[in-house]
């Protein structure tokens, strides 16, 4: 009975996974006559009506080359990998720098939306999976998914014990408010940033994977970041969305 029970999970969760795949996209910059054409930056999935693409604000870059007519875009995967990646032009809909989200618009026809369901109630012991492009830009477009649960939530920002580890960051989300973020028993890396952060059983999104805007105030007494992996909850993704209509 176990070993059916064993069994019928990890079939659950291979499926989740798959539908999640479809769902999640490369972000970067497009150039047509740059080699690579595509640059990537970060992992975003599309929520909503399936053209809207969410990610981290901080990936997205502050000036375009207009003179190449460079342009944010999306590195659509298909499934198994078997037809070439299509690459769709994007453009920024909504970015709040306060919670590093940043909602895309993209041409084309709808991707398979991830539902997000509001973070009040995760709490410590809740398993996740994240799933994105892990060092991208080297392992080339292939999505991977990592587990783990979600360890404590804790705040974006704490008073430091020293004024010289005080930085205007620091400062600045002090001032603001700081609010809570999810730390992870799972590991990130670079090019993980704007990952779903997702119910392992419904697929449903519960947060933003997060590698830099968070470690930089919550990590700034580190000489070396932690390895601890961050994610924004999904009650701010729910307030991006709001905005967006």
């Amino acid at each position: 009975m176990g070993l059916l029970f064993s069994s019928a999970v990890h079939a659950d969760r291979t499926g989740t996974i798959e539908r999640v795949k479809g769902s999640v996209v490369a972000v970067g910059t497009f150039e047509r006559l740059r080699s690579p054409a595509f640059q990537f930056l970060a992992t975003g999935f599309a929520v909503a009506d399936g053209t809207l693409i969410v990610t981290n604000a901080h990936v997205l870059p502050a000036v375009l080359d207009s003179v190449q007519l460079e342009t944010i875009a999306v590195l659509v995967v298909a499934k198994g990998g078997k037809d070439p990646a299509q690459v769709r032009e994007a453009k920024q809909l909504v970015v709040d720098t306060g919670s590093d989200l940043a909602l895309l618009k993209i041409t084309g026809p709808a991707l398979p939306p991830m539902k997000v369901r509001g973070s009040a109630t995760i709490g410590e012991g809740q398993e996740i999976l994240f799933t994105g492009y892990p060092i991208g830009a080297i392992l080339g477009p292939y999505p991977a998914t990592h587990r783990g649960i979600v360890s404590a939530s804790t705040l974006i920002a704490i008073p430091q014990r020293q004024g010289g580890s005080l930085d205007p960051r620091i400062v600045h989300r002090l001032n603001t408010g700081p609010f809570p973020v999810f730390q992870l028993d799972a590991t990130a890396y670079p090019g993980n940033s704007g990952s779903p952060l997702y119910d392992p059983e419904s697929g449903e999104v519960l947060g933003v994977v997060n590698m830099v805007f968070i470690k930089a105030t919550k990590e700034a007494a580190l000489t070396q970041p932690s390895g601890i992996t961050y994610a924004i909850p999904s009650s701010h993704l729910l307030d991006l969305l709001q905005r967006a209509r």
